[in-house]
């Protein structure tokens, strides 16, 4: 043991004064020229280095430079800029006197990816072709990236492509090995901070250049992400996946496959390409196991006289969310024009609103601001809802026109999740066509318009029984009786009617609803932003009566005037029933007068009886 110790102990002076020796008679600034020399032949750029080399030892032998920067051909500011720098290079080339580096190491780096930062040809340089059709020499493939490998740390990237607004990549952890057929390992760790949202980004990828730059592939996994901040739920969106990408020079296109992402509780899969140019082409088609749109978008604002106490409290105790300086002489939906794209999803499960979904389909192409929506349609309960359409967002002024058409759809449910105060509920199913500005349920409110034909099955509306109210107000002015009914709604099996929508008022004609204990016809408003209504009715209360008679059959035959108005939460109601009572008695009056006219017609008194009716 002790032979053993003693003969490493051997070793580590050798290896100590072997390195010492080197640190003395070689001297890394002799490198200092060749470095920038074979910079700029293998790509030139121009490699600047700022004060005196040095080594670095332990525990790997390395040079150290003080503040270094690379610049393109003719760029107005460096690509790459970093405070400090390290190569690691081998130790036996260098007793020949030969840099064979392993690493290059870069801390406190300002990577510039901009239209300053980019090559410019020189003045009077020769213009390449657009397209070069001659074969392709050795020197023009592969990858030019020769070191086995690079480390970037506590670095920024800046990012701008034309004049597009600049994204700013922070806190860059890089580390990139590659072997000598061209295949790389990348592993990436960065957060980007814009508009007050912070998203924390992360990625392993295994690339293949060996083709590069004329085709470059890559497979990333383990890609992890977080976002929070802004607009963004308070609960933030994380999320995990993979993909394959593939990026084809010639065509100018970003390949993306076998893709498979999670965001909170949303998972999707697909594939899909980009075709950059002057218009970028988008091919996209996704499927979504589940799609929870309430924990990826930002809360909407409720109306601000709509909602109970307690909603109106919680709307006032939610922040408002930031307003970007830079966007606010946006036109709406502006970023359409850049693009033109077909989409298309499916999706097992979605959540908006509140609303679940089931089976959803949708087909989504945008010619440069036309966005039409051919399909989108799913299944919503026991129900069936279709929302085709299109929006145009060509000029600065937007126009969106939708024609819904809604099977069987519970209407309780779409009221809750727009926050409209109305408790009905009952087995909706509509058609129309409808248009307006900007998609919004609040702009929907006060300024789309359009017309639908509407039919309610099984419909209870909570607050006002108009079967109780008639008869009560009956036997209140007569000796009839009716039977006692305490369920505060009015129910029907059937109701339908015609729509109609202008700046916020809703217009019903043409109202027709019916039950075994009612039926009613009618028409009335509805005002969306007031929330208010006044809506006339005609109602034949046809049942609930106790005993026979003829005043109960003239009610079971003669539609009451019902008014019903105000405030959606606090209605009122106005009857005429004491006017349609002392019609009836009167018209049963004129009845017997003129059958005691008609006993006594040859008498004086029967003739005046008749003449005296005639003239009534």
């Amino acid at each position: 043991m002790r032979r053993v110790l003693t003969t490493l102990m051997i070793l580590l002076v050798v290896l100590v004064a072997g390195l010492s020796a080197l640190v003395l008679l070689v001297n890394p600034n002799d490198f200092r020229a060749y470095m920038v020399r074979q910079v700029e032949t293998r790509s030139g750029y121009q490699l600047q280095l700022d004060g005196p080399l040095r080594w670095h030892v332990w525990p790997q032998l390395s040079i150290l430079s003080g503040r270094m920067t690379l610049t393109a051909p003719g760029a107005q500011t460096p690509v790459v800029a970093a405070d400090n720098m390290r190569l690691d290079v081998n130790l036996w080339p260098l007793l020949s006197h030969q840099l064979h580096v392993k690493q290059v190491m870069l801390k406190g780096a300002v990577i510039q990816l901009t239209p300053q930062s980019a090559a410019a040809p020189q003045k009077g340089a020769p213009v390449a072709p657009r397209e070069n059709n001659l074969p392709q020499v050795e020197e023009d493939r592969g990858w030019s990236w020769d070191i086995a490998s690079l480390q970037v740390a506590d670095s920024v990237l800046v990012f701008q492509h034309d004049d597009d607004e600049q994204l700013t990549v922070r806190d860059i952890r890089l580390q990139m090995e590659q072997d000598s057929l061209h295949q790389a390992k990348l592993d990436f760790a960065g957060r980007i901070n814009r508009n007050q949202r912070d998203l924390t980004l992360s990625f392993s990828a295994q690339v293949d250049a060996r083709d590069y730059p004329h085709n470059l592939t890559a497979a990333i996994d383990n890609v992890k992400w977080q976002l929070q901040g802004g607009d963004v739920p308070t609960q933030g969106i994380e999320g995990e996946g993979h993909l394959q990408a593939q990026w084809q020079r010639a065509q100018q296109r970003l390949t993306l496959n076998d893709l498979s992402l999670r965001a909170n509780d949303t998972a999707l899969t697909g594939n899909g390409s980009v075709t950059f140019g002057n218009l970028p082409v988008w091919v996209l088609d996704l499927q979504f196991d589940s799609l929870n749109l309430d924990n990826l978008l930002p809360p909407e604002q409720t109306a601000d006289n709509s909602g109970s106490p307690q909603q109106q409290g919680q709307a006032q105790n939610r922040l408002p969310r930031p307003v970007i300086s830079t966007s606010l002489d946006t036109p709406q939906y502006n970023g359409l024009r850049s693009f033109t794209a077909q989409i298309g999803i499916s999706a097992k499960s979605v959540r908006w609103r509140g609303m679940q979904f089931a089976d959803v389909v949708g087909q989504f192409n945008n010619n440069a601001g036309l966005l039409s929506i051919p399909t989108l349609q799913g299944k919503m309960g026991n129900g069936l809802i279709s929302l085709p359409g299109e929006l145009d967002a060509r000029s600065d002024t937007s126009r969106a026109i939708f024609q819904p058409k809604l099977d069987n759809v519970e209407i309780g449910t779409i009221l809750k999740a727009f926050n409209y105060p109305i408790a009905l509920t009952g087995s909706l199913s509509m058609a129309g066509d409808f248009s307006g500005p900007n998609i919004d349920a609040e702009d929907f409110r006060r300024h789309w318009q359009g017309e639908a034909h509407v039919d309610l099955k099984n419909s209870r509306m909570e607050g006002l029984n108009f079967q109780q109210l008639v008869q009560q107000a009956v036997a209140r002015s007569s000796d009839v009786q009716a039977q006692e009914n305490y369920d505060n709604a009015t129910r029907l099996d059937s109701f339908s009617s015609d729509v109609s929508l202008d700046k916020g008022l809703m217009t019903f004609n043409d109202i027709q609803g019916s039950s075994p204990l009612l039926s009613l016809t009618g028409e009335g408003e509805m005002d969306l932003v007031k929330e208010q209504a006044d809506t006339r009715f005609e109602v034949r209360v046809m049942e609930g009566w106790k005993g026979e008679s003829d005043l109960i059959d003239f009610l079971k035959n003669t539609p009451v005037p019902l008014r019903v108005y105000g405030k959606w939460q606090t209605l009122n109601y106005s009857l005429q029933v004491d006017q349609l009572l002392r019609k009836h008695l009167q018209d049963e009056a004129k009845r017997r007068l003129n059958d005691w006219a008609d006993r006594y017609k040859d008498r004086q008194s029967g003739k005046d009886v008749k003449k005296l009716l005639d003239k009534m």
